[in-house]
């Protein structure tokens, strides 16, 4: 997709791009009612069930989705668009612009990209867990009989669902937005029912009942903000999904429906709650009235697979972008849409997030059990997005430092105490998560360091091209007929694969292509960017395509390219692919200790194949193997 097909989808209806936002976007935030406020008043915090303290722990829920949600995401971090993308990589991508990348402060931002992307994984593993686990106990409430089946009705939900992905997600897209319209009024009218009956819950909008439970409470409430902050998960899938649908749909969807939705729900079950303390056992199914309880329990159900599908999905364009950016190694990515480009299937993130998960649900058992794991991932991506929106608003809009102080401050304020209360529940599932992003953070950075020593290695010992085609043309090998394309990682080197070539066949084809692919630090690339071409002479050509890291590189479609603006046809039966197969030695030379390095050369080793990550046919490509030191 280029900008300007984005630009087109972006002219569609605001009302339509706001209705699929809703489908997509809001799937995880909109679910937390099941199990945020009754996770708030666990007996493991100690709070009584009293007036004060129900309207204090309602009036933190409140005004947490206002200042997180409502002013800090939406406002202002919605505003950081790397060309319409948003998202950590996207944000740090925009951040890193201002630096030299051989910089400390580059650095450092990088690594906090790449750890809020990691925290993301360990957001990734447990929403679809919680969400759909969630769900399922309802039954306990509708057919306290069935209770013993919420856990293997929730494996098979979760297996049904990670079974559909490689179907691709057009289909079920569709009903997406309107089930969530549906769940969203569902539980804005279940809790308006409940605030009519004690109306005095509305008091709750005044901040001072938040205040004045803080103060009472102290050491009990900032443990209960541990579980306050499960109102706010999601909250940052309304950036990463801004370039699907832009910022404006996203407003409009949460300002009319969504938070409104959500704050009727969260009043009414507080609602119930100072009617009957007793409904604290699962106070959001118990909202309903008897004969609604299983349609709801159905419909909490969808809802939860909703949101657990915008996670997932998530988590593929996140490794497709961390792959083109070069902090992962090369996966199989499969498009299943020819129509949305991105929608895609990556198999490996699939399989091994399916697996993650059935560990969790099988381990924890329950949403309490999970609510204390849940959370910690968040805060920890809110506060890097915090510091990296600073960095923008300071080296890119360049705002007075002074207001960027004062805005930054608050944010950080709020964010910080979240993070922090989450910390309490390392001990009981919160080092889930951390240990997850931890391993990922340590995986994602050595490849990253092992990449940058190769490419140093491989230009130490490298030739130049330019005169190395020079002295070729001059006193030119056996010519052949036919292609060949040889695949390289610089446009200024002599790539191994034709060392080889020469080395052994002797030959050169008459026509010879350089292709090599660059990724950008934007999304998209527009077409008329996409392609450089140099034209050496004697049938040898140079060629660059540049990439957007939310693009996957065509070979086919950079040669039609080329073949338009030189007025060549590529018949690919007479074409022939040429490839260095690097095979990474770890050695005591400077660079990583030599652990690092093995394990880099083991990343290394299991990569997709580039015949399959640039969708090469087989049968035409020629692999010469080469060893590299590091």
């Amino acid at each position: 997709m280029t900008d300007n097909n984005q630009a087109h989808t972006h002219k569609q209806p605001l009302h339509s791009l706001a209705i699929a936002a809703i489908g997509v976007v809001f799937g995880d935030i909109g679910t937390s009612p099941l199990y945020s406020l009754k996770e708030a008043f666990s007996p493991a915090h100690g709070i009584a069930l009293t007036n004060n303290s129900i309207l204090g722990v309602i009036s933190l829920l409140f005004w947490a989705i206002v200042i997180v949600v409502g002013i800090k995401y939406v406002l202002f971090v919605m505003r950081a668009d790397n060309n319409g993308e948003g998202g950590v990589l996207a944000l740090m991508a925009l951040s890193l612009r201002s630096f030299d990348t051989k910089s400390k402060a580059a650095a450092t931002l990088m690594a906090l990209g790449i750890f809020g992307s990691c925290m993301f994984y360990g957001d990734a593993v447990i929403t679809p867990a919680i969400s759909v686990i969630s769900a399922v106990e309802g039954l306990e409430i509708a057919t306290p009989q069935l209770s013993h089946l919420v856990l293997p009705i929730t494996i098979v939900i979760l297996i049904a669902l990670f079974w559909i992905q490689r179907h691709g997600t057009a289909l079920v897209g569709k009903l997406f937005g309107p089930i969530m319209i549906l769940w969203f009024i569902t539980i804005g009218l279940l809790g308006l029912y409940h605030i009519i009956r004690a109306p005095g819950v509305i008091a709750a909008l005044n901040p001072y009942y938040a205040a004045s439970f803080m103060s009472a409470h102290v050491l009990q409430a900032y443990v209960v903000l541990g579980s306050v902050v499960l109102v706010l998960t999601g909250a940052e899938a309304l950036y990463a999904d801004m370039g699907h649908f832009g910022a404006k749909p996203i407003r409009m969807a949460w300002y009319v429906l969504v938070m409104p939705s959500l704050v009727l729900n969260y009043f009414g079950q507080g609602a119930l709650l100072m009617q009957d303390p007793k409904a604290i056992e699962n106070p959001f199914f118990l909202l309903a009235p008897d004969w609604a309880l299983l349609p709801l329990v159905v419909l909490s159900t969808v809802a939860t697979v909703i949101a657990s599908q915008a996670v997932i999905s998530g988590a593929y364009s996140l490794t497709a972008q961390a792959i083109q950016l070069g902090y992962v190694p090369r996966m199989k990515v499969l498009h299943t849409s020819e129509l949305a480009i991105g929608q895609i299937y990556v198999p490996v993130v699939n399989w091994m997030l399916l697996f993650i998960i059935l560990c969790i649900v099988i381990g924890f058992k329950s949403s309490d059990n999970l609510a204390a794991a849940y959370g910690i991932a968040v805060t920890a991506t809110m506060v890097i997005t915090t510091i990296l929106l600073c960095v923008s608003m300071v080296k890119v809009w360049k705002w007075n430092k002074a207001l960027v102080a004062l805005i930054i401050g608050a944010f950080m304020i709020v964010d910080v105490g979240f993070f922090g209360a989450n910390l309490l529940k390392v001990e009981e599932g919160g080092w889930l998560p951390l240990g997850i992003g931890a391993v990922l953070f340590f995986l994602l950075m050595t490849w990253h360091k092992g990449r940058m020593i190769v490419k140093e290695r491989t230009a130490a010992d490298g030739i130049p091209l330019a005169p190395f085609l020079q002295g070729l043309l001059a006193h030119p090998p056996h010519r052949v007929s036919g292609t060949a394309i040889y695949l390289t990682g610089s446009d200024t080197l002599v790539p191994v694969s034709l060392l080889h070539n020469l080395k052994h066949n002797k030959v050169l084809h008459e026509r010879t292509i350089f292709l090599t692919f660059v990724t950008r630090d934007i999304p998209y690339v527009n077409d008329e960017d996409r392609v450089t071409v140099r034209d050496v002479g004697g049938g040898l050509y140079v060629v660059r395509a540049a990439y957007g890291f939310n693009e996957t590189p065509d070979v086919k479609a950079t040669l039609l390219e080329v073949g338009r603006m030189y007025d060549l046809t590529f018949e690919l039966m007479d074409t022939s692919f040429f490839l260095a197969r690097e095979t990474v030695v770890p050695t005591q030379l400077p660079g990583m200790s030599v652990w690092r390095e093995r394990v880099f050369a083991w990343m290394h080793q299991n990569a997709a194949k580039p015949t399959d990550f640039f969708a090469i046919p087989a049968n035409r490509v020629v692999e010469l193997g080469t060893k590299i030191e590091i």
